[in-house]
């Protein structure tokens, strides 16, 4: 197969191009040279936003049976690189996001595909917001290669090594300092994610299936829990840390802000708790969405972020994640919080 991916230095995109060299695939990236290519690509430069910006691409004479995109930005960009690549490529694969379904998300009762989406969004517009953005870069992937050659992959939480938005090194970085830690409850509250490996893998089989429309695209319900995240946190950094788990009212009684300060948890009554981590994936399972352990994610992370010396990258046009130690510690000295703590204890009022 001959690939296109364009980005493909950083993250998602880089986990695609990645897997597909290893499975022997002809990759292309096209990106702007900020960072060092994966070993095995062709490398073409540009930047899709510039004017101009697109000629390398324009000027290149290949052609290719799919291209990738993980563009996040205005979707006019996206509609400017698939109308050019129209008749260059067999198939356009857009890495959308869950955010575009109208809020509140779907979640558990079957597939969520055909649900409604946010209004207001365009192919050819400018920056808006971030569901608005995504759902825009749809439109411009189907405008182009109309929906039969295009598939929609709506992505939920993703994490795994070259994460550049920050939540789990954030939470590998602050216990590996060591000392409690506040861990918000409950501990055994499910939690849904997928390793950017383990998307990439489920996109290079759909497009050598030649799937299309879109796709929610997240590990199963119940993937681990917070407990489990946690402490195999603990147990990959080799840190003296004590994990003590406090009950969501105390957190948010705090000011704290779910997802954001304290990554990846949501407390278990909040609306967007069943959007991010209830999400029904049947579609993707049955297309052969595999997911490999949550363990395996936490220390393969470990193992990149302590090569990297421990500063992630982070991107630019994402705000920074995590609680700083100041706040820790008042609501540790106000939660009790112990090591061990049930559930039950966790959240209880006494």
């Amino acid at each position: 197969m001959r690939l296109l991916v364009l980005g493909g230095t950083e993250f998602v995109g880089r986990a695609v191009a990645e897997a597909a060299v290893a499975r022997g695939w002809e990759v292309t990236v096209f990106h702007r040279g900020r960072h060092q290519p994966p070993s095995g690509v062709r490398s073409l430069h540009g930047d899709r936003t510039a004017p101009d910006g697109l000629a390398a691409l324009a000027a290149d004479p290949g052609g290719w049976d799919a291209v990738i995109d993980t563009w996040s930005a205005e979707p006019r960009a996206v509609l400017a690189a698939a109308r050019l690549l129209r008749g260059r490529a067999g198939r356009y694969v857009y890495v959308s996001s869950r955010s575009v379904y109208a809020w509140p998300w779907p979640s558990e009762g079957g597939p969520a595909e055909a649900g409604a989406v946010v209004e207001g969004a365009a192919a050819d517009a400018g920056p808006t917001d971030y569901a608005r953005d995504k759902r825009g870069g749809e439109l411009a992937a189907v405008e182009a290669f109309g929906e039969r050659n295009s598939l929609l992959v709506r992505a939920g939480l993703i994490l795994g090594p070259y994460e550049n938005v920050g939540r789990l090194p954030w939470w590998l970085n602050r216990i590996a300092r060591g000392g409690p830690v506040l861990a918000p409850g409950p501990r055994e509250l499910p939690v849904q994610f997928i390793d950017a490996r383990d998307l990439a893998g489920w996109l290079l089989g759909a497009v050598e299936r030649s799937l299309s429309g879109p796709y929610d695209l997240v590990g199963p319900p119940g993937h681990t829990t917070m407990g489990e995240l946690l402490d195999t946190c603990v147990r990959v950094t080799g840190a003296g840390a004590e994990l003590r788990w406090t009950g969501p009212e105390m957190i948010l009684a705090a000011g704290i802000q779910p997802w954001t300060q304290l990554p990846v948890w949501v407390p278990p009554d909040d609306e967007l708790y069943a959007a991010a981590h209830r999400t029904d994936v049947s579609r993707a399972l049955a297309t052969g969405l595999v997911c490999r352990p949550a363990a395996e994610t936490v220390a393969d992370t470990w193992h990149w972020l302590t090569g990297i010396g421990g500063e992630p990258p982070r991107r630019p046009d994402r705000p920074p994640v995590g609680l700083d130690p100041e706040t820790e510690t008042e609501v540790l000295a106000g939660a009790g919080g112990v090591p061990g703590t049930t559930p039950e204890e966790a959240t209880s009022d006494d």
